[in-house]
């Protein structure tokens, strides 16, 4: 009997990922999707494997193992994916841009295309957020009346909220979308260039360095607009900005002294995250050629249904694994200590011992993430039905000539 419920569970699976298949337009690059999966899914395991909270008498204070084992950097060069998530994500944009504006720039006029466009697509980002703050706000408070330290609770907040400043960057970028539709990505590359060397070479102020948090940022999404309009399609792209970002990075880290971590590392004196430094930019460049290289493999991978079934999934979830997976390690951590202080949970990252633990938490993590998603993805699947109804019905009315909301059902039998 179990080997029979088995089989119908995999019978059944194997039919869900065939439905997903079907139900996918024929023109739609899976290669784009499986990539901004990939990226979502860098992020979140990086932050697992290199962040820690270390009991420290009564309070947690966050650490990393990248401070007493500064060898395991390249974990950093793996599951640092947000160059490759914003190039995607400049490439989505400045596609779906062209496209409303191709389906309705006759009709309602330029700027009504894009203030509907952009109305869409911040709503998307943003509506899943509001659940973050107003959760983080009623656990502080909870925090702070049940004894906790200030140092935990900012510690563990500031790790809460830490995924929304990638947002207010995406957010902006993607507003501006139309200005930087045809950039040429040179341009907030040479100006990450002259910060650094204002920065770091003449002595100059350090707050000068949260220019790049913009124009480290449009590096790659300017490339993504570059892969929209056709400019990197050839492999030859792909290898240039590989092969070129590989070597500027390793000369910026092994002689101008650049950190070796392409992620911020506490008690650090640089940090190439926060905000992004040149090494930053170029490692990033190479992310992204390595992404354009591997989009034939990715297309082809993705032509089965089981592993375009599993990228879609990831996707339809993205925001939410995104603002969660914090949370998620943190009620671990906090659940844990009622165990007492656990090896790879609360203790100092600072051997191959606790790497090894941490590793075998992972599993624990996940299972916790899925907990906060039944509870919240709610708010990012309403949001897109939302989103997705109200173009339909705007579409719909502006067919039927006949704006006014009270006779939409008219309008519907059009």
């Amino acid at each position: 009997m179990p080997e029979t419920r088995d089989v119908r569970r995999l019978s059944g699976i194997r039919q869900a990922a065939a439905r997903i298949d079907a139900a996918t337009p024929p023109q739609r690059d899976r290669a784009v999707d499986a990539l901004r999966a990939l990226a979502i899914l860098g992020v979140v395991l990086g932050h697992w494997l290199v962040t820690a909270l270390v009991a420290d008498g009564d309070s947690l204070r966050a650490a990393s193992p990248l401070g007493p084992m500064p060898w395991l950097a390249p974990v950093s060069w793996v599951f640092q994916t947000l160059a490759v998530f914003f190039m995607v994500g400049g490439h989505v944009a400045t596609r779906s841009l062209a496209s409303a504006r191709a389906r309705g720039a006759q009709r309602d006029g330029r700027h009504g295309v894009y203030g509907t466009w952009l109305r869409a697509r911040l709503a998307r980002l943003f509506r899943p957020v509001a659940a973050v703050p107003a959760v983080w706000t009623v656990a502080a408070v909870g925090l702070l009346l049940g004894g906790a330290s200030f140092v935990t609770v900012h510690t563990v907040v500031k790790l809460a909220l830490s995924p929304l400043w990638f947002l207010l960057v995406f957010a902006a970028l993607t507003a501006a979308t139309p200005l930087l539709a045809r950039l040429n990505p040179l341009w907030p590359l040479a100006v990450v260039l002259h910060v650094d060397l204002v920065r770091f070479g003449l002595g100059g102020p350090s707050w000068l360095g949260w220019v790049n948090l913009a124009a480290g940022w449009l590096v790659p999404y300017t490339l993504g607009a570059a892969w929209s309009r056709g400019e990197l399609e050839r492999p030859r792209a792909g290898w240039t900005l590989f092969v070129g970002g590989t070597v500027a990075t390793a000369v910026l880290v092994g002689w101008a002294g650049y950190p070796a971590s392409m992620v911020g590392v506490p008690g650090a004196a640089v940090s190439n995250l926060n905000p992004p430094t040149l090494a930053a930019v170029t490692f990033g460049l190479a992310q992204c050629g390595l992404a354009l290289l591997l989009r034939d493999r990715l297309r082809r991978a993705m032509t089965r249904p089981s592993a375009w079934a599993a990228v879609a999934l990831v996707n339809l979830s993205a925001m939410t694994v995104f603002l969660w997976h914090q949370t998620a390690m943190m009620a671990t951590t906090a659940t844990g200590l009622l165990a007492g202080r656990l090896p790879g949970l609360h203790t100092v990252p600072d051997g191959l011992d606790w790497v090894a633990s941490r590793l075998l938490w992972l599993p624990v993590f996940a299972l916790v993430l899925g907990v906060c998603w039944s509870a919240f993805h709610g708010f990012e699947s309403r949001g897109a039905r939302r989103v997705r109804g109200s173009a339909e019905r705007s579409r719909v009315v502006r067919v039927a000539g006949r704006p006014e909301p009270s006779r939409l059902p008219e309008a519907r039998r059009v």
